[in-house]
């Protein structure tokens, strides 16, 4: 009996947790409006299908691979180097989707005075979390 509700409460945990990740992802992509802002950038509005394809093989892929302990065997420099790519460029159109949505930067360099150094601003910070993810990665991850 015991273990019957055990397995009842660890499928509604494991269900509930994934309708909470993935109805987020789908708020991310429409509140950022990610896909269609790629395919303005990009002037690639009669590709925007790929850009849609790409996003859901990707995270098909993932939930696979998760649950099947799938994994791409690949020397670990390869891995790393792809791994950090794909990361990379993940985080950067997050946070580039974010400030735009959020109109940050041009509200703080207005109010600051600092629309002259805009682009000294936008270097300092990315310099700054590529510092600081170095110094996690680096020294806090080994």
């Amino acid at each position: 009996m015991i273990n019957a509700a055990l397995v009842a409460t660890t499928v509604f945990l494991a269900l509930a947790g994934g309708i909470v990740v993935g109805t987020s992802f789908v708020a991310l992509l429409v509140i950022f409006d990610l896909i269609p802002r790629l395919a303005q950038l990009s002037n690639a509005y009669h590709l925007s299908f790929v850009f849609e394809a790409a996003v859901i093989s990707g995270a098909l892929y993932f939930t696979v691979a998760d649950f099947f302990d799938l994994g791409i065997k690949l020397p670990y420099v390869a891995t790393s180097t792809l791994s950090g790519l794909f990361n990379g460029m993940f985080v950067g159109m997050l946070a580039a989707a974010l400030t735009e949505v959020m109109n940050v930067l041009p509200i703080l360099a207005k109010r600051l005075r600092l629309s002259a150094a805009m682009v000294a601003l936008m270097m300092a910070m990315v310099l700054g979390k590529l510092t600081g993810s170095l110094v996690d990665w680096l020294l806090f991850q080994w």
